[in-house]
């Protein structure tokens, strides 16, 4: 079984992953599905993620909002016909980084115990 600090990390490789193609901007995310693909693909690995951490550490760590997260993993593999590219342009670009610097202060929090 993965530990948290494992399942923070796959968050952070995840986060990584989506960076380096939507740094190649939203013309080239509009333009080329296997982009806006890879993109789904990693938010749902992060929703994944999310999903699997214990509850002390979501409860710990409640300013994050691992339901909405959870729920966007659902969101983009069980009603995939609903994803707006829009949408997900969006959450890479406004919520990620946030998220991706409040996950390291958790794994620095969790390392130092």
């Amino acid at each position: 079984m993965r530990r948290d600090k494992e399942r923070l990390q796959d968050i952070l490789n995840a986060i990584a992953a989506i960076d380096r193609y939507t740094q190649q901007g939203k013309a080239a995310f509009d333009e080329q599905e296997l982009i806006q693909v890879w993109v789904i693909h990693h938010l749902q690995m992060i929703g994944e993620a999310a999903n699997a951490l214990t509850s002390d550490l979501k409860t710990k760590y409640s300013t994050i909002p691992w339901p909405q997260i959870i729920g966007l993993r659902n969101l983009l593999v069980h009603e995939y016909f609903r994803v707006d590219p829009q949408f997900v342009w969006d959450i890479t670009n406004h919520d990620l980084e946030p998220l991706k610097v409040r996950i390291q202060t958790i794994l620095e929090d969790i390392s130092r115990l």
